[in-house]
C-alpha cells in the first residue's frame, strides 16, 4: 500500500533545559543592575577624579562573552536533539520502499535506475545521463510522453557502448510542450531503504545503493503482509 507523504522533517526539538533559560534570565538581571549602578556612578562622579571607563568596558565584554557561551551551549544542544530525532525517525524507514526526490542514482553492476514524473502536454522528451564531472555520457529519447511516473533503467554504457565504472550518475530530464516551452519534470530514486547514516549534520538513507537526504522522501510503501 502506497502512502503519499509530505517532505519529511525532523521532529521538533524539545526546548532547551530550564537551566539555560534561568542562566540567561540571571545574566539579564545582573546586566540591568550593572547598568543601573553605572548610570548612578556616572551621575555622581567627581569631575576632578572621573571613573575609570576601562573597568566598565571589561565588565561589559565579560558579560557579553558569558551570554554568547550560554547561547552557544543551547544551540549545540538543540542541534544534538535534532540529530537524534532525525536518525530515530529515519530508522523506521528501513525495509520500506520509498520514493525520494533525487536526480542522482548509483550505477552498480551495470544498472542505475531512476523514476521521473511528467506533467500533461509533453511533446518532446530527452533524457541525459551525466557523470560526476558533469560530462554527458549517454542520452535517450523515450517515446512514451504520457503524464505520470516513468521508470528509466540505464545499462551503464556510454554512447559508444563502452561500459562505465560504478559510481554516482545524474539524470537530466528535458521536457517541452507543443510551443517549445520547458515544462517541469521531477526526478526520483525509488526502492527499499537499506541503511541510515548521519553525515555533516544530515540524516541520509540509502535507496538502491544511493544516499539521499531523508527529508526528500515523497512516498512510502509498506511491505506486503505475508500470506497466512
Amino acid at each position: 500500500m502506497t502512502t503519499p507523504v509530505a517532505p519529511t522533517t525532523a521532529a521538533p526539538p524539545s526546548s532547551a533545559p530550564s537551566t539555560t533559560a534561568t542562566s540567561l534570565a540571571d545574566l539579564s538581571k545582573n546586566f540591568d543592575t550593572f547598568l543601573s549602578l553605572l548610570t548612578t556612578q556616572l551621575k555622581n562622579q567627581d569631575p576632578l577624579s572621573p571613573l575609570d571607563s576601562n573597568q566598565f568596558t571589561q565588565q561589559l565584554v565579560q558579560m557579553s562573552s558569558v551570554e554568547q557561551q550560554i547561547q552557544t551551549n543551547s544551540l549545540l544542544q538543540q542541534i544534538s536533539q535534532n540529530t537524534a530525532a532525525g536518525i530515530a525517525a529515519a530508522v523506521g524507514l528501513i525495509g520500506k520502499t520509498v520514493k525520494a526526490v533525487s536526480n542522482t542514482a548509483t550505477l552498480n553492476g551495470g544498472t542505475a535506475n531512476w523514476t521521473y514524473n511528467l506533467p500533461g502536454g509533453v511533446t518532446d522528451l530527452k533524457l541525459t545521463v551525466l557523470n560526476a564531472a558533469g560530462q554527458v555520457v549517454d542520452a535517450a529519447a523515450p517515446g512514451d510522453m504520457s503524464a505520470g511516473d516513468h521508470s528509466f533503467a540505464w545499462n551503464g554504457k556510454d554512447m559508444t557502448g563502452a561500459p562505465l565504472p560504478d559510481g554516482d550518475y545524474t539524470l537530466q530530464v528535458s521536457a517541452k510542450d507543443a510551443t517549445g516551452a520547458d515544462v517541469g519534470a521531477n526526478v526520483f530514486v525509488q526502492g527499499p531503504v537499506t541503511s541510515v547514516e548521519q553525515s555533516n549534520g544530515k540524516t541520509l538513507i540509502t535507496v538502491n545503493g544511493t544516499q539521499v537526504d531523508w527529508t526528500t522522501v515523497s512516498s512510502i510503501t509498506q511491505p506486503s503482509a505475508p500470506a497466512p
